[in-house]
């Protein structure tokens, strides 16, 4: 929700948000997508948080520039599937095919942002469900059911209840960096918590965790600059 446009070209929309624990008024850029929050504690009024903004706007139209740009899912652009970038291209059948460094996405140009992010969502299903149920039977655990989402704040979760849920997004990244959101989370199985323990049994089921690990920390947030338009 916007609360407030900061003037300027182009102008820059704020959300504005209280926060009890909050000891200053600060502004934060998502990486993911490039919104604007700003926060303020309690005591401090809108007109005083908004007069901060204001103050750092050479530091915000900075940060917003620096951003990669969007890409918007259609025909002609590059998206990036298991890791690898391939162009969206037309198609005359009735299925979308992945070969040769391009994705063939059949049906009009409006409907190819739609057609191509089911197929990717029922991809990132048989990726998600095959990785899950490798690690599971590895660890010796069952999982109640796979649900996927287009979480922003996190890769994958793991419910008290044995409920396993992950980023579709997953499957626009390299496939180890699949599996081990999925080693992850199936660890959880066992470890409900980011203990020593919990990392020793990461390590038994992904050995080489640390590279895809440290691929979300440093390019995960990418995953999310290509809109569909749903």
């Amino acid at each position: 929700m916007v609360d407030h446009v900061l003037a300027g070209n182009p102008p820059v929309e704020l959300c504005l948000r209280r926060s009890p624990r909050a000891r200053r008024i600060s502004l934060r850029v998502s990486g993911l997508d490039g919104r604007v929050t700003l926060t303020l504690p309690r005591g401090v009024s809108e007109a005083e948080a908004l007069e901060f903004a204001r103050s750092k706007e050479a530091w915000l139209r900075n940060h917003l520039d620096a951003r990669p740009a969007s890409v918007k899912v259609g025909l002609g652009a590059d998206i990036p599937i298991a890791g690898q970038l391939v162009r969206i291209a037309p198609a005359s059948g009735r299925r979308v095919v992945f070969e040769d460094g391009q994705i063939m996405v059949p049906g009009p140009a409006d409907a190819v942002a739609a057609r191509l992010s089911g197929w990717l969502k029922a991809r990132a299903r048989d990726r998600l469900v095959a990785a899950s149920d490798h690690y599971a039977g590895l660890l010796g655990r069952g999982y109640a059911r796979v649900t996927l989402r287009d979480t922003r704040s996190r890769w994958g979760s793991c419910s008290s209840k044995g409920a396993l849920s992950y980023s579709w997004r997953l499957i626009l990244a390299p496939p180890e960096v699949l599996d081990y959101v999925a080693a992850h989370e199936v660890a959880h199985l066992a470890e409900m918590n980011h203990s020593p323990a919990f990392w020793k049994l990461v390590e038994s089921l992904a050995p080489d965790y640390d590279r895809p690990r440290s691929w979300l920390r440093r390019d995960g947030a990418a995953l999310h600059l290509y809109h569909f338009g749903d």
